[in-house]
């Protein structure tokens, strides 16, 4: 999880002093945590007070043995973490030292399940729930269907057992009859045993598509089709007499489903695509390529000043970037501004500038990072701030590109660190910038409808989350050393569901990674210029 503090400082004057002194606020989280059987590194994520342990699928998740677990020291824990947990369902803690804090361990456990037959159409349809699997087919005739593959359990320690008692495994599938029932397969793992029940229909569908999503020079094109048949697609620009075909090492073919990702488009255009299956053709689908959405003050060329606050717009523009200057500006600080000193070769004249500093009056006040980011400052509530992240940006872009300068400080300022983090007093800070893409709504995440998501400084529960369910793509750079010089950047975006169409875009620029934690280096500066947006793989 990338976070970024915002410095908003609002100074209090003095009040009496009462004889009623409260308890200091100790946030408490777990720090690290290791079990037997696990896929990979688990995840602790502090915003959320979640753990998620990866098992292996020959894992027994009734029965997960966690081994080791550390939380903030002096915490005491509701129960006892260390131990044998049934995780299919949440293990609840309570982590405490003056308030108490809930947390949650959870399992994430993928069993690959397998079920297809000779002559499948499309994919196979899938209830976990119901443990049913269900298959189409080009025949009628369903009393005999040669079983191709078929693994219910997980690997090397799963017992598949036919209703009449047969064993199965890889070697004696053969021909199974669906012709009057649905074959129930009993499965044993773990001592446990499941009843599946497997299901063949008939279609006179031979190849369809299952779905099209057009990028801005490329689009996804998936269907199904008959297996073992050749299965690919032809796509033209609409209106065009010919039609060309996509290369057959293009096309990624699993059983009867098939994709392929068109490259080479023009953008705003519409395309006819059409798939087949041997000779059978399906019906010819439209679509049209989205826009090359520019990057608003990408040059950061444009900006303003009102009340003494620096804000990266110009005057009477509509906004698209924003920085925490509302709130240092209450103890006459400025943490992002337009400098000249724009890269070299550069169009512009200026490049924004990010400065680090501790905010203070007459010595008491907060560090806060140097910033700027896509999204608006919305408010200060005491000595925090209200920060909605991203706006309106439905297209695909692939990569960031930009140029940046960094002059990395070592950290002076520690006012806490993440869960799992060892930072002290002259460890080196670090910069960041990241790029988000995503399906944010401001009734889940409590924003507006142009920057739906909303952090609360004070609130590590608010604060972005990259792993986040309606995270579409992402990516980011990590500044880990200083660079004297200018120099070019891109940052690839992970496209983790390219079917889904993002409704937001966020991007955030930090001199001090750890900001958010008061954490980070009052000599930590970072100079941007010229981002743009890439859309072409041939611009890659």
């Amino acid at each position: 999880m990338k976070r970024l503090w915002f410095c908003i400082l609002t100074l209090a004057s003095a009040g009496c002093i009462e004889n009623d002194v409260p308890y200091p606020v100790v946030e408490c989280s777990v720090k690290s945590i290791a079990a037997e059987g696990l896929a990979g590194d688990p995840t602790i994520d502090p915003a959320a007070r979640k753990v998620t342990l990866p098992l292996e699928e020959t894992t027994d998740i009734e029965a997960v043995e966690i081994t080791e677990c550390t939380i903030t020291d002096e915490a005491s824990v509701s129960q006892a973490i260390v131990g044998c947990h049934d995780l299919t369902t949440p293990l609840y803690v309570t982590l405490s030292i003056y308030q108490d804090y809930p947390w949650t361990i959870e399992a994430q456990q993928d069993i690959p399940r397998v079920f297809t037959v000779e002559g499948q159409v499309g994919a196979t349809e899938w209830n976990l729930v119901d443990r049913t699997a269900k298959v189409y087919v080009g025949f009628e005739d369903l009393s005999q269907v040669r079983v191709t593959a078929l693994k219910l359990g997980p690997r090397d320690i799963t017992k598949m057992t036919y209703i009449d008692g047969a064993e199965l495994d890889e070697t004696n599938l053969g021909q199974l009859n669906f012709s009057n029932a649905d074959p129930r397969i009993t499965v044993i793992y773990h001592g446990r045993s499941e009843d599946w029940h497997l299901s063949v229909e008939y279609t006179d569908v031979k190849v369809m598509f299952a779905s099209i999503s057009p990028w801005t020079h490329s689009a996804w094109l998936r269907a199904d089709g008959l297996s073992g048949t050749k299965l690919g697609f032809r796509y033209r620009e609409a209106g065009a007499e010919e039609w060309t075909e996509v290369p057959e090492e293009s096309v990624a073919v699993d059983g009867g489903s098939f994709v392929a990702q068109v490259r080479g488009l023009r953008p705003e255009t519409a395309y006819e695509a059409v798939a087949y299956s041997n000779d059978d053709l399906s019906a010819v689908e439209t679509f049209t390529t989205e826009a090359a959405l520019p990057l608003p003050n990408s040059g950061f060329e444009e900006w303003s000043k009102s009340s003494s606050i620096v804000y990266p717009y110009a005057e009477g523009a509509q906004p698209f970037w924003d920085s925490g200057n509302k709130g240092s500006s209450t103890v006459k600080k400025t943490i992002c501004e337009g400098v000249p000193l724009p890269r070299p070769g550069s169009p512009g004249i200026t490049a924004a500038y990010l400065e680090s500093t501790f905010a203070s009056v007459a010595g008491i006040g907060k560090f806060a990072a140097g910033n700027i980011f896509v999204g608006e400052y919305a408010a200060t509530e005491g000595t925090n701030g209200v920060i909605n992240f991203g706006r309106k940006f439905a297209t695909h872009p692939l990569a960031l590109r930009g140029w940046v300068k960094y002059s990395q400080g070592a950290i002076d300022k520690i006012g806490s660190v993440p869960a799992g983090s060892d930072l002290k007093v002259g460890d080196m800070d670090e910069g960041t910038i990241y790029i988000a893409l995503g399906t944010w709504t401001p009734e889940e995440y409590n924003g507006t409808e142009e920057s739906p998501i909303q952090i609360r400084t004070k609130d590590v529960k608010t604060f972005f989350n990259k792993n986040g369910k309606d995270v579409v793509g992402y990516g980011e750079l990590a500044l880990t050393e200083t660079t004297s010089d200018w120099r070019e950047f891109t940052i690839e975006i992970e496209w983790r569901d390219t079917e889904r169409v993002p409704t937001h875009m966020m991007i955030v620029c930090s001199a001090s990674k750890y900001g958010d934690y008061f954490t980070g280096s009052t000599q930590s500066r970072m100079w941007l210029d010229d981002f743009e947006l890439i859309y072409d793989h041939a611009d890659l």
